[in-house]
């Protein structure tokens, strides 16, 4: 069985990225460790971020959400989930982790960085998730939304980034094209209602899994929201390894 590589992460690395102080170096090595590393070396005493990733997902909405219902107080629940999802879905979450330069000091497998791991969405996002739960569990939740607001906040205009029209499918399509999975297709799993006031239910499939559910008024509006909540769930990446 190989050894793995080197994994040793600098305190001057995680200072330059997290700002000190840095007291268990071991959350953030942990953050930047990718699955494929215990696919490959799997004897190895070796923890992916995967479950930093489900903490810091959640404090992320827990922040973002607080910002925005302070900063909004006209919106409803409805619209601040919609600007939410803005916020912390998997685009915007890559572009956090790419202004950090996050993707070159990832620790994953020569394959997946072949692979163009370091500059996936899906990989990104869930490192950038994973950093946030690892200042969380080293400095608390303060320096946790001092981080947030450092890196996903205050660097971006926020008022631009919600006024964009969100295109979920077209999100959801660039999104399975990066994992080089089948593009998704979209079908109507029941309609209600006269023909003049209809309400659809559709789902987004991919490898014929149903990966999200959406209803409206119209079939694109349907399609729509099976694709944004195919988003939330965020399929991970597949070929990376």
């Amino acid at each position: 069985m190989p050894s793995p590589p080197d994994l040793n992460v600098s305190r001057a690395t995680i200072e330059q990225l997290v700002g000190p102080p840095v007291n268990d170096l071991s959350l953030y090595r942990r953050a930047l460790t990718h699955r494929s590393l215990l696919r490959r070396y799997p004897n190895q005493d070796l923890q992916s971020n995967e479950r930093l990733e489900f903490l810091g997902d959640a404090l992320l909405d827990l922040v973002v959400g607080k910002m925005l219902y302070e900063r909004y107080p006209d919106r409803d629940e409805g619209d601040l989930s919609r600007m939410r999802a803005q916020l912390v879905s998997e685009a915007p979450l890559a572009r956090y982790a790419r202004r950090m330069d996050l993707g070159t000091h990832l620790l994953m497998t020569d394959n997946a960085a072949a692979d163009g791991g370091r500059d996936n969405p899906t990989i990104l996002a869930d490192a950038f998730e994973a950093l946030v739960g690892a200042v969380y569990l080293d400095r608390g939740h303060a320096a946790a939304c001092e981080f947030v607001q450092a890196h996903a906040l205050a660097p971006f205009d926020l008022e631009e980034m919600l006024s964009r029209d969100t295109n979920y499918k077209s999100q959801l399509l660039e999104h399975m094209q990066a994992q080089g999975r089948p593009q998704p297709t979209y079908r109507v799993v029941n309609e209600v209602g006269p023909s003049h006031d209809k309400t659809f239910t559709v789902e987004a499939v991919v490898d014929d899994v149903a990966l999200g559910q959406g209803t409206g008024s119209s079939k694109q509006q349907a399609e729509q929201g099976a694709a944004r909540e195919a988003l939330a769930r965020r399929p991970t990446d597949s070929t990376a390894s």
